[in-house]
């Protein structure tokens, strides 16, 4: 690099030194107590909510002279390697650094290539990767052969009763009614009959239907003691012939 770019470089570095310099020494206001800027006797008798900004502000200007000492440092360094020659020159691989880059960061160290990455932290609670996709794992919509509640049909009957949101702020504008708001409105409902049949077996599986029975719910419990139920246990058998009878298939027999 010839004297004269090497002179206009060291200029600006001292230029910029100096203004860094007033800054910090002036520790961004930061050198009397946060009440007294407030002007506030006491910090106490307020709630926290009541000085987020002023906090904010606080953090922000010690973040700024935070980076100031480090860009002096980087100054500093930058100057002794004019003394030394070596100005301009990657300090990991030692090529020359582009003029470009020296105008836009006149104290920088290394090449593009080897400038250090940002320190960008990417990582993610550990909730998000278990509630991916939406709904997480109690969403069975893409699974084959899943026509099961789950945790999206438990969503649209709670969005079912309305939310936050308008039909004109809905995903398809052309929405005009609160009862299309929710997810899959438009999805038919099935139907479940007050006296549900659970099935189950023992604790030797399923081997064949004779291994199957089914457990009456708790309306049904209800119907026995008005003296209209049948037991609370159903064979299979027993199960298929009071199915043929209410659906009128002679096939179940």
């Amino acid at each position: 690099m010839d004297k004269e770019k090497l002179a206009r470089f060291r200029e600006r570095l001292l230029q910029e030194k100096r203004e860094l310099e007033e800054r910090v020494q002036a520790h961004y206001g930061m050198r009397e107590q946060m009440a007294t800027s407030l002007q506030e006797f006491s910090m106490y008798d307020n709630h926290p909510a009541d000085i987020g900004s002023e906090l904010f502000e606080r953090e922000k200007d010690l973040a700024l002279d935070s980076l100031d000492r480090e860009t002096l440092k980087e100054i500093d360094q930058a100057l002794i390697r004019m003394d030394e020659g070596t100005y301009g020159r990657c300090t990991v691989c030692g090529q020359p650094i582009p003029e470009e880059r020296l105008e836009a960061l006149p104290h920088a160290q290394t090449c593009k290539e080897h400038a250090p990455a940002p320190n960008i932290n990417e990582s993610r609670p550990i909730e998000e990767e278990f509630l991916q996709p939406p709904f997480g794992r109690t969403s069975l919509d893409e699974k084959e052969g899943q026509n099961g509640f789950d945790g999206e049909d438990a969503w649209q009957i709670v969005e079912a009763w309305g939310t936050s949101s308008t039909p004109f702020s809905y995903v398809d504008n052309d929405k005009t009614d609160y009862k299309e708001m929710y997810v899959e409105s438009d999805e038919a409902d099935g139907s479940v009959e007050a006296v549900e049949q659970i099935g189950y077996t023992d604790m030797d599986g399923y081997h064949g239907p004779e291994s199957v029975n089914f457990m009456r719910s708790g309306t049904y419990e209800e119907y026995m003691r008005k003296g209209e139920g049948k037991g609370m246990f159903l064979d299979y058998e027993a199960y298929l012939r009071e199915r043929a009878e209410r659906e009128g298939r002679d096939d179940l027999l």
